[in-house]
């Protein structure tokens, strides 16, 4: 199975959709930020490895604090996901901070910044 397969799309589709679910609902850990999503999912095409990337509104501490909390929380997470998909293998979870978002808003504030400058 290649990497951007359909078949691999779908199971990245649907890990990403049940992590989301699992963090939001399953994961108790109080070091979890209320405004942590799953961002995408990659999924290793033998099943064995998946890379959750996670975006977190909120301060750096409070970033730092959540992956701190997936982490531990990853072998639980990883059962929840078993029993939820019927996977030939359930993949190793690691839990990867994404900072698109943050990054994104920074270039559109300087892009912003840019146009008002060249307009007066």
């Amino acid at each position: 199975m290649k990497k951007n397969s359909v078949k691999n799309v779908r199971i990245n589709s649907e890990v990403q959709r049940e992590m989301s679910r699992i963090i939001r609902d399953e994961i108790k850990d109080p070091r979890v930020h209320p405004l942590t999503s799953v961002m995408r999912a990659e999924v290793t095409p033998d099943l064995k490895y998946a890379k959750i990337f996670i975006s977190v509104f909120g301060s750096d501490e409070e970033k730092e604090k959540t992956m701190e909390g997936l982490k531990k929380s990853a072998s639980f997470a990883r059962g929840m996901l078993a029993r939820r998909m019927n996977l030939r293998n359930t993949p190793e979870i690691t839990f990867v901070l994404d900072n698109s978002i943050e990054y994104g808003v920074k270039m559109s504030k300087i892009i912003d910044e840019v146009n008002h400058g060249n307009e007066g």
